[in-house]
């Protein structure tokens, strides 16, 4: 579900998804081109390379951002096959980036700045997109209100066969953002990524430093605490200091067999969907675990644990609560306190 924000407070940053200041023409040499400025991929509506400005035609790009959300928005849905079971199905040949920039305490009908257009770099994106996790659920999140400049980005996928899709994303101050297929959709932020690519043609999807810190995901959390055939985990606690702000978690990493048995653990739990939110316990303790599960390929799953909490257990699209043993286990694989 899209978080009502009542009000944003504007603080002096640096403008982290500013991506149009650095976008710059490629001038290509030999005489041939002596009279001519090439854009190469990166088209700026307001006609940034000189001569008469051209904006992308409608049926490319869309002339205004349809929507007052961030990101979680798409001008249609997608037949492709695997679209209601992953954000990007397929090997696609080919995307269009649509960039719409504003302001994230007016959210509305951005209009088109520029676009991008991804051959070589399409199909890179697509794996790595495809494999966040996905559910067909409104998602609760808890989510800060700080304000700022945003950008919204759509993404048109090109298939082999001729069809498409589309992927409505953003990147915000508050990380706080929903991407889509029209179909499914998923918490994971990926607006820095997005914004990355749009600026410089080359995708590389941007993970967070933190080893303990949550992780973007792994497709089938949606259907399990923990997805198949994790082959090592990492069992992080973070116990909070004087006062509320806790120090940094200290993790320890396990091999196979520990994180096949903690993942049956977890996943013999009764999950239900369900967001990153909780109510805390009166005169609970409030130390908190981060479980990354690693796998021989694709991206690690990961779970959080608060003890002191309801509910207790949560990987983002699920939550559940403990059974007895389940928190002895992990704390056994925890670093000490």
């Amino acid at each position: 579900m899209r978080i009502t924000r009542p009000a944003y407070a504007r603080v002096n940053r640096p403008p982290a998804n500013d991506v149009f200041s650095s976008v710059k023409p490629v001038h290509r040499s030999g005489p041939a081109a002596a009279a001519v400025v090439v854009c190469a991929s990166v088209v700026l509506a307001a006609g940034a390379c000189g001569g008469t400005p051209q904006a992308p035609s409608p049926a490319s790009c869309p002339q205004h951002w349809g929507s007052d959300k961030f990101g979680d928005w798409v001008p249609d849905t997608s037949g492709v096959e695997g679209a209601a079971d992953s954000l990007v199905p397929g090997s696609p040949v080919g995307a269009l980036i649509c960039a719409y920039p504003g302001e994230n305490a007016q959210p509305g009908h951005f209009p088109l700045a520029g676009s991008r257009t991804l051959t070589g770099q399409a199909t890179a994106m697509a794996h790595d997109l495809g494999y966040l996790p996905v559910t067909a659920e409104r998602v609760d999140r808890a989510c800060t209100l700080v304000g700022g400049k945003m950008t919204n980005y759509l993404v048109r996928f090109a298939y082999p066969d001729g069809q498409a899709l589309w992927v409505g994303t953003a990147e915000e101050p508050n990380s706080c953002v929903t991407t889509t297929n029209g179909t499914v959709n998923t918490p994971s932020y990926v607006g820095p990524s997005v914004s990355a690519v749009y600026r410089t043609g080359t995708w590389r999807l941007v993970q967070r430093d933190d080893p303990c810190g949550p992780t973007l995901g792994r497709r089938g959390q949606n259907e399990q605490m923990v997805p198949e055939g994790p082959v090592k985990v990492r069992v992080c606690r973070q116990v909070p200091v004087a006062g509320s702000t806790p120090r940094p978690a200290a993790g320890a990493e396990h091999g196979e067999q520990e994180a096949r048995d903690l993942a049956e653990a977890l996943n013999s739990l009764g999950a239900e969907p369900g967001g990153n939110t909780c109510q805390g316990l009166s005169g609970a303790p409030r130390e908190m675990f981060y479980l990354h599960f690693g796998y021989a390929q694709g991206p690690p799953a990961w779970v959080r644990i608060q003890p002191g909490c309801r509910p207790s257990v949560n990987n983002g699209l699920l939550v559940g609560d403990l059974a007895d043993g389940v928190l002895d286990r992990v704390v056994r694989l925890a670093p000490p306190g």
